[in-house]
């Protein structure tokens, strides 16, 4: 049997009498696209936090490619492979997009945030960002400013930031979210091509995406796992089904 690259034991998250993650167990298996999903307030970017270690957990454990990672900082965790994208990145409006990616090449590889300075570096560090551009549609777009890019295609860029740290696994805290029509396929598809890949761990709201894209599917509900199953399985679920009455529609 395959070994998660992802478990969660327990996690569990309170702010006084509120419990926002309430003995949450979950598994993600390497090369897997896993969906959480929930109603609004549900607990999902709780939990996200407690996953990426930017909130700690009041008990509970995160086991990551087989190593407990429940005490280390964000940052130990981005260096052993976990990495989030979206809300927590942040791109520089006034750099390209190029530079935005060269320069998450360059933390990658440990070098200071010089960003000029020899040639032959400086060539090694573009030619690995136009790389990642081009896994997410942006290479045409690499010369413009950040700032003057759409929401989507900004959407796209930080996911090009996120590839660019080398993850095993990547978080990605509502990629479609202010994104119109035409720019929220253009993500959908970006994350069909990257489907094996690379493991993903997505919370999305467009359940017409997380169908579409999952292999796997796990319902948080009053910081709660209450289903993990397949697309298919997950639709048919009575319990998910009243979950989700009068907040998402999942037929």
């Amino acid at each position: 049997m395959t070994e998660p690259l992802l478990e969660l034991r327990g996690l569990r998250k309170a702010y006084g009498a509120i419990v926002v993650t309430d003995d949450v167990n979950l598994s993600v298996l390497p090369g897997e696209l896993h969906a959480i999903i929930g109603p609004n307030g549900a607990g999902k970017t709780t939990l996200i936090h407690q996953i990426s270690g930017t909130l700690s957990s009041d008990s509970g454990r995160v086991l990551f490619d087989g190593e407990d990672i429940t005490h280390l900082p964000m940052h130990g965790r981005v260096l052993r492979g976990l990495a989030r994208s979206f809300q927590i990145t942040s791109i520089l409006p006034a750099f390209s997009a190029l530079e935005n990616v060269a320069l998450a090449v360059q933390a990658r590889s440990g070098s200071s945030f010089r960003f000029f300075g020899d040639a032959a570096q400086e060539k090694a560090l573009n030619e690995a960002a136009m790389e990642y551009l081009s896994m997410v549609g942006l290479a045409p777009r690499a010369r413009v400013a950040a700032g003057l890019l759409s929401h989507g295609e900004k959407r796209q860029l930080e996911l090009a930031v996120g590839l660019a740290t080398q993850p095993k696994l990547l978080l990605l805290d509502e990629p479609l979210a202010g994104t119109g029509h035409e720019e929220s396929l253009r993500v959908v598809e970006t994350l069909q091509r990257l489907k094996g890949r690379i493991t993903i761990v997505l919370i999305e709201h467009d359940m017409d995406a997380v169908f579409s894209l999952a292999d796997r599917v796990s319902v948080l509900v009053y910081g709660r796992v209450i289903a993990t199953d397949s697309p298919e399985s997950i639709r048919a679920n009575e319990e998910v089904r009243a979950a989700y009455l009068g907040e998402e529609e999942v037929v």
